[in-house]
């Protein structure tokens, strides 16, 4: 037993899918291992790489008031640098780890690498190794004058002046830093502006030393110029984050001070612009305990606020993702159902709008079989289903066309053959009885009865044989112009008898390889219409002129002409653009049928053109050869 399309659909794209899973799977598995031991290779010290790790982080949570959205960072620098990344907050919760999928993920190791807290400035092993990173950049710059924000790693801590600059912010002091060069060039120093990422501006100016012939620079901060009048004051004064900050702190510690009892200052840094609480002593060697933690709790409680909370740094090897081991199949099998249900949930989706318009096919075609010819089916859209519908639909229309025309078929049949049956039968009774001589005028109109009936009887049988494919013909080469003026000539009579003129134009001779007899019956066909329906003192011509490698035999009269609704359906069998039953114009309605089909079977073709009141003109297409 066949299942459904539907099913099979559905499981044939089950099937791709799982197959599509295992082998991504196991194709990343491969290479994502190249790629990684390749990256991890490159690195010149696992220090390092742990090293900026921490940095990126620090200064993330200096920048957000949460770890909120920091997956995407830790997922990155994973990524770079081949390290499993992990972040938890005090109570061990975790915030952010590159190893989870799924919602799960290995277990953590026992001891964090470092403490991120941006509050404090550094934690863990990492300070030790940053502040010789510090210094040993401090000791290669040339003459660095006057403060610079405290960094570590490379990473500008919170709380210094130039933390937190928002772009305006920057793009101000830009424009100063440029207008104190270009103060310095009008002096005739030779100082260039250095861009600083995190901070102001700094000053590049000759020394006055060489190294190997070659003029050494030194590197200048604003803060070291601030004296010197091309130096704006507005240029290194801190940023509206870190002011804000620092008078919280300076507030939060003088009040811890006052509480302890100490003795201090608060004075302005003339480094960065930021005030600084000092014993009242300050050559003491000795500074109280107090100031040590009053400053940190105070810095602590202003900087909450603004960064991150504090969070625990895990770093450790990044596991390579086994498809085939226990976990590896079981991330495998969840990323494999969340795939089927997903694929299940659009094909059956999918599969529904298909099979719908094939089932209302199947019951249309179901009712066509129990007789409801007038079966339709609606169709939208332009797909192949639209198309099979139209075709449907196409088909329905011409079954129920030609069931009218069948039953018009037996309605005509039996009309036509009634009326000559009756008038032999009404006439041998009456002669039977003595009521009517049977004289030679008598014998006459019986005979012409019994033309009426093999007339129709040969029509019948024309058009079984053509239907059947038996209708033969016996093609020779003869002149098509001679036959023309033939069909003319056996008309003639009946046309003069209906007050018609009945001629024929040709330009000499006409040679085509066709069977006399047979078109000799289907122009005389279009002959005998054309006379029938063109009134008295109308006229009937016949054409026969050269076309390309053809000929076109034409029958044009100036009658009564045709609808257009009427035209399409002129060749269909037993049709009547004339409904009329009367004996004069009305026929078996098989003529124009049979011709149809005499000229197809010469590879030929038909067709009619008419305006209604103006006459009509039918053309036979014939090859010449």
């Amino acid at each position: 037993m066949r299942h459904s399309v539907l099913v099979r659909f559905l499981g044939l794209s089950l099937a791709v899918a799982l197959g599509a899973v295992i082998a991504t799977a196991v194709i990343a598995t491969y290479s994502t291992s190249e790629k990684l031991q390749g990256e991890i290779d490159q690195n010149t010290s696992q220090l390092q790489v742990d090293g900026d790790i921490y940095a990126q982080l620090s200064t993330y949570a200096a920048d957000h008031e949460s770890w909120s959205g920091v997956d995407k960072l830790v997922g990155t620098l994973s990524d770079k640098t081949g390290r499993r990344i992990a972040l938890t907050d005090a109570d061990g919760a975790v915030i952010a780890d590159s190893a989870r999928t799924l919602g799960a993920g290995p277990d953590l190791p026992s001891v964090p690498a470092a403490t991120v807290d941006a509050r404090n400035e550094g934690g863990g092993y990492f300070n030790a190794v940053a502040g010789a990173t510090t210094r040993m950049a401090t000791r290669s710059a040339t003459a660095v004058i006057g403060p610079s924000a405290t960094q570590y790693a490379g990473v500008q801590l919170v709380g210094s002046a130039s933390w937190g600059l928002t772009d305006q912010e920057k793009e101000e002091r830009a424009k100063l830093a440029n207008q104190a060069s270009a103060c310095f060039q009008a002096k005739g120093q030779d100082v260039q502006v250095i861009s600083s990422q995190d901070g102001p501006p700094l000053f590049s100016m000759a020394s006055g030393q060489s190294v190997s012939g070659m003029p050494v620079a030194e590197i200048q901060r604003p803060a070291s110029l601030q004296d010197d009048p091309c130096v704006p004051a507005g240029l290194f004064a801190p940023s509206a984050k870190a002011a804000a900050v620092n008078a919280d702190e300076i507030r939060r510690s003088t009040d811890c001070l006052d509480a302890a009892g100490e003795q201090y200052d608060v004075n302005l840094n003339p480094g960065d612009g930021l005030l600084v609480v000092n014993p009242v002593d300050p050559a003491s060697t000795e500074i109280p305990e107090a100031f040590f933690q009053c400053g940190n709790t105070a810095r602590a409680a202003a900087l909450t606020p603004y960064v991150a909370p504090e969070a625990k740094l895990y770093l450790g090897a990044k596991s390579t993702f086994n498809v085939f081991s226990g976990e590896g199949l079981a991330r495998t099998a969840a990323t494999a159902l969340g795939v089927l249900l997903i694929a299940a949930l659009v094909m059956v989706f999918a599969g529904r709008r298909l099979v719908r318009p094939i089932l209302a096919l199947t019951g249309a075609a179901q009712r066509m079989t129990n007789g409801d010819h007038a079966a339709r089916v609606p169709v939208t859209g332009r797909d192949e289903v639209a198309r099979l519908g139209h075709a449907f639909n196409a088909m329905a229309e011409s079954i129920q066309h030609h069931d009218h025309q069948r039953k018009a078929m037996v309605s005509d049949v039996a009309h036509e053959l009634r009326t000559p049956l009756a008038n032999i039968k009404g006439y041998l009774v009456a002669s039977e009885d003595g009521v009517v001589p049977l004289d030679s005028e008598l014998v006459t109109s019986l005979l012409e009865e019994a033309g009426l009936l093999e007339r129709l009887v040969s029509d019948l049988q024309d058009l079984a044989l053509a239907d059947a494919g038996k209708l033969r013909i016996h093609p020779e080469l003869r002149d098509l112009s001679e036959l023309a003026q033939q069909v003319v000539s056996a008309h003639r009579p009946a046309a003069e008898a209906a007050g018609v003129t009945l001629t024929a134009e040709v330009n000499g001779p006409a040679p085509a390889v066709v069977d006399t007899a047979r078109i000799r019956q289907a122009l005389g066909n279009l002959v005998a219409n054309a006379i029938r329906f063109t009134p008295a003192d109308g006229k009937v011509l016949v054409g026969v002129r050269r076309v390309g490698n053809g000929y076109n035999l034409t029958v044009t009269d100036n009658g009564t002409g045709i609808s257009a609704e009427h035209l399409p359906y002129l060749f269909d069998r037993f049709y009547r653009a004339e409904q009329s039953r009367s004996r004069t114009t009305g026929g078996s309605g098989l003529g124009l049928a049979i011709t149809k089909h005499l000229v197809e079977a010469h590879r030929g073709s038909i067709g009619a053109t008419s305006r209604l009141g103006h006459g009509s003109t039918f053309t036979i297409q014939l090859p010449a050869r």
